[in-house]
């Protein structure tokens, strides 16, 4: 299949945190032409084994490269780290990106040298956050307090979300970071920038009296990313659409329920008239 500028990018997480990212793609990309999947059949892929997780990622990757994609975003911090050597081993010549634990921007920005870091189990036994972590300790004498989040994920792609028990999870997994002096806190899975605003009014709450601490979302450097790797291949859409007759499309697709992922598409994007419709991936 012959890729051109015109080409969509594919965009896939296990439920609606990748959308995280693709608000930033858009922003910064929005002459691109978008298709997200939702495997939300799937979701948490936190609780999944690393063997479930590689097989659903390839299996959506191979679906996506089959409508054309020009680029693959693997909009989630498990999926990543379960899968990305591999995506890159089976479509060597495609462009994936996938996304980084955040860590480092984290440890150059903090004043004390104790980062917190929130994200899933799975992602924080993963060889590439512990290798990654490892260096960074030896590199900057950083320390990093890690809290894998487990009931996050579930809460947030809740359609109407239970502002008690969000608040009671937050403040568990929170505390450990206030009590080690953490400065700096990384948003280590896609679907945690939902509910940044909750994270740092909690955080401040547990830390009277000091600055608010730093909050690291790596979607925007995701999207940066992509920007220059699209340049790089000559890929970019650079028509500057005008005719709001031939706007650029952002199509959605889940293996879980439609009108869930519809509702999540209004509730955190705004796209009330996006595209949705049901996926389903034999595997």
């Amino acid at each position: 299949m012959i890729l051109d500028s015109g080409s969509p990018i594919g965009i896939f997480d296990s439920g609606i945190g990748g959308l995280s990212v693709l608000r930033h793609i858009h922003a910064l990309l929005p002459a691109e032409n978008l298709l997200y999947i939702s495997d939300a059949a799937y979701v948490p892929y936190g609780e999944k084994s690393e063997q479930e997780i590689t097989a659903r990622c390839m299996l959506i990757a191979q679906h996506l490269f089959a409508q054309g994609v020009k680029a693959l975003v693997v909009a989630c911090n498990t999926a990543t780290a379960a899968s990305i050597q591999k995506l890159r081993a089976a479509y060597p010549e495609q462009i994936i990106i996938g996304m980084e634990p955040g860590l480092k921007p984290a440890a150059a920005c903090s004043n004390n040298h104790v980062v917190g870091v929130l994200a899933t189990q799975r992602t924080l036994q993963s060889e590439k956050y512990q290798r990654l972590r490892d260096q960074l300790i030896q590199e900057t004498q950083t320390r990093f307090v890690a809290q894998a989040c487990v009931g996050l994920v579930n809460l947030i792609e809740q359609t109407e979300m239970d502002a008690t028990e969000l608040e009671q999870l937050l403040h568990a997994y929170l505390q450990v970071m206030a009590n080690a002096g953490a400065d700096t806190l990384v948003l280590g899975c896609t679907h945690y920038p939902f509910v940044r605003e909750s994270i740092e009014s909690v955080y401040a709450r547990l830390r009277p009296g000091l600055a608010a601490a730093t909050i690291i979302d790596t979607g925007i450097a995701v999207a940066q990313h992509l920007q220059r790797l699209l340049i790089q291949n000559q890929l970019q859409n650079l028509h500057i659409i005008e005719d709001t007759t031939h706007s650029a499309s952002i199509a959605a697709y889940t293996t879980g329920d439609v009108t869930h992922l519809r509702s999540m598409l209004n509730k955190l994007l705004q796209l009330d008239n996006c595209p949705a419709s049901p996926l389903q991936l034999a595997g």
